[in-house]
């Protein structure tokens, strides 16, 4: 009788919202600022306006969580038509994680008030130390994240009511035709620019997975909120960015000034101005702190703004890190790139994608660092994404959307498209950058699909599994149990000969865990998939079978492999759990945590915990014990 558990629904709109935040709430970091730069003080309507496009596009994602409850965001949407096309949508996303860790990670010391050269060798080292730490696969990343992302809330919250004395001035700065941008296409190609104020949305479509049901109304209680907060908080900063000391006498917008007319490249721009553009929202907090409680105050609420800024933007880098890799897995588990990419690590992480996700946005800062730059390589991607997710699900038929819902997805869709043209025509690096990206995934998936033939697919009675899938197994009320926390065929003979001699029924309990977001529904892990699993529980099985010892099989998958072990030792009310002490470093246990010492400091009274240091397929008299 084999049990097996995929991971539970737990995700509470309490807990998805900020994480949403987290994506969708960084972009206001570096959009205003640019936004100013680009076109002054007339920044105000443009952002108004794409305000109603972050609306529109938010509706959309209500639409898309509810066609797709299983988890997965344009690559699922899209393979329900075409398969090149998912693999298109994915790199699309792939190009925006990449952009996105990299501009987070500049940004991020820019707004701890580092800058010269060292902003680029931080913010790679800084790169690189998030993918040593998710190679452990740190559980308590997450925690953080959360934790930052409600300080970063709180601290704008803060921030906006000091802006508000702000507003009447602010607005009576505002106008609609700053020199410089007057034709049609210089405002349409202004508004483009600010399009980088969608970046994060796709992050809620992959959270459906994990969402507590009614996915539709969890997605639309995370999603609202967040945009309420964005937009109103994007608009109270804008106008009081107008408002500012400093930028009140600039009349011309500085991107017009200095790189349209003088011809000054993006990194020769003087760095008061780069200041702004850069950590529009630090600025807003000094002053505004300032004026209301004094410069003594102020610059300390600049600096205290700052270090909660920055480090929500290294949580994005983490975030885009992980992203990456959960596109790369999916990638790979659908034969589109090698299967190598799906192979995980102990802690649950693709090794090798983890690798590629670490590298990839550490080579882009190699080549470019600079904060406009980085925003136009960043534009193509997340607008690229969300054009096709919402195009495919206007265009499939086979989802149940009402009629007006499609018209509404194809004129949404229509638009980004437009816009995804504009910065193909506009952006020649932004161009070649994804374009490099699509093509070498394209190229390797011809090359996967020419060089590998289709793996055959096993008769579930053979091998392991035969053994796996018995009948249900009979057991007094009375009957001592253990329970066996399985990781390869260690302490396998150890227990089955402790049950043997008590006449106790084994319970053996393997838990994979798997640390990426569900880009696709469905690619969570099976025991028939899975053969380290069927190894390890199907070796147990075998050993208590040939000794007589009644046993039941366990695979769970799941996040938090101390939590499924006391659930389960606590539901099958086990007396015994053995458990092979962890041959990992103390710096791995101490970055993913300790499972034993977790589990050793939950178990219940009137279960013993007994950790045995042996070597693997070793016999029942092998090894070290210790009993707590």
């Amino acid at each position: 009788m084999l049990v097996a558990q995929n991971r539970p629904r737990d995700l509470d709109w309490r807990h998805a919202g900020p994480l949403l935040f987290g994506d969708w709430g960084t972009s206001r970091l570096y959009v205003l600022g640019l936004a100013f730069y680009y076109t002054g003080h007339a920044s105000v309507p443009y952002l108004a306006m794409m305000s109603l496009i972050m609306i529109a596009v938010a509706w959309a994602y209500t639409i898309i969580c509810r066609c797709f409850p299983d988890g997965g965001g344009v690559y699922t949407a899209a393979r329900k038509l075409s398969p090149i096309l998912s693999v298109v949508g994915a790199t699309l996303l792939l190009c925006d994680f990449i952009v996105t860790a990299a501009l987070s990670a500049v940004e991020a010391f820019h707004y701890f008030d580092v800058h010269g050269r060292w902003v680029t060798h931080l913010a790679i080292i800084s790169i690189v130390v998030m993918g040593i730490v998710n190679w452990f696969g740190a559980r308590t990343a997450g925690r953080l994240a959360l934790f930052i992302a409600f300080a970063a809330i709180g601290t704008s919250f803060l921030i906006g009511l000091l802006c508000i004395p702000f507003i009447p001035k602010g607005l009576s700065t505002v106008t609609l035709n700053p020199p410089g941008v007057e034709s049609a296409m210089m405002r349409w190609e202004s508004l483009v620019r600010m399009v980088l104020a969608l970046s994060g949305v796709e992050a809620v479509a992959n959270m459906t997975g994990m969402m507590k049901q009614p996915v539709a109304r969890t997605a639309k209680r995370t999603i609202w909120p967040v945009l309420i907060e964005v937009v109103t908080l994007n608009f109270i900063f804008g106008i009081a960015l107008n408002a500012m000391p400093a930028l009140q006498p600039i009349q011309k917008p500085h991107y017009v000034a200095l790189e349209l007319e003088q011809g000054l490249a993006p990194v020769e721009i003087p760095q008061e101005i780069r200041e702004y553009r850069e950590t529009a929202v630090r600025m807003l907090a000094e002053v505004t702190s300032g004026h209301a409680f004094g410069p003594a105050v102020g610059e300390v609420a600049g600096v205290v703004a700052g270090i909660v800024f920055g480090l929500l933007l290294l949580s994005a880098v983490n975030t885009a890190i992980m992203a990456m890799v959960s596109v790369l897995y999916s990638l790979g588990q659908d034969r589109e790139l090698p299967k190598s990419l799906t192979v995980l690590n102990y802690s649950g992480v693709p090794w090798l994608g983890l690798v590629i996700a670490t590298i990839l946005p550490a080579g882009v800062l190699v080549i470019v660092s600079d904060v406009k730059t980085l925003s136009e390589m960043y534009a193509i991607g997340v607008v690229g994404a969300i054009a096709i997710n919402v195009c495919s699900c206007a265009f499939n038929r086979e989802l149940e959307i009402s009629a007006w819902e499609r018209r509404g997805l194809w004129a949404l869709g229509s638009l980004m498209v437009a816009i995804e043209a504009t910065i193909i025509v506009d952006k020649p690096k932004a161009t070649i950058f994804a374009g490099v990206i699509v093509g070498s995934v394209l190229l390797a998936r011809f090359v996967v699909r020419r060089m590998t033939p289709a793996e055959p697919v096993p008769e579930p009675a053979l091998g392991w599994l035969a053994e796996l899938r018995t009948g249900p197994v009979e057991m007094r009320p009375d009957q001592p149990r253990i329970m066996l926390a399985a990781r390869g065929r260690d302490n396998a003979d150890y227990a089955v000969d402790m049950a043997r001699r008590r006449e106790a029924v084994l319970f053996v309990i393997f838990v994979r865990v798997l640390r990426v977001m569900d880009v696709q529904p469905g690619r969570v892990p099976t025991v028939e998939s899975d053969p380290q699993a069927l190894e390890a529980l199907g070796s147990a099985v075998f050993l208590a079978k040939q000794a007589g010892v009644r046993v039941v099989p366990i695979y769970v998958t799941s996040t938090d492999i101390a939590g499924e072990i006391l659930d389960y030792t606590v539901t099958f009310g086990c007396e015994t759990l053995i458990m092979g002490k962890s041959r990992r470093g103390l710096f791995s246990r101490t970055v993913a945590g300790d499972v034993i010492a977790r589990v050793a400091r939950d178990l219940p009274e009137g279960v013993s915990l007994v950790t045995r240091a042996g070597r693997p397929d070793a016999g029942p008299d092998a090894g070290t014990d210790s009993v707590v």
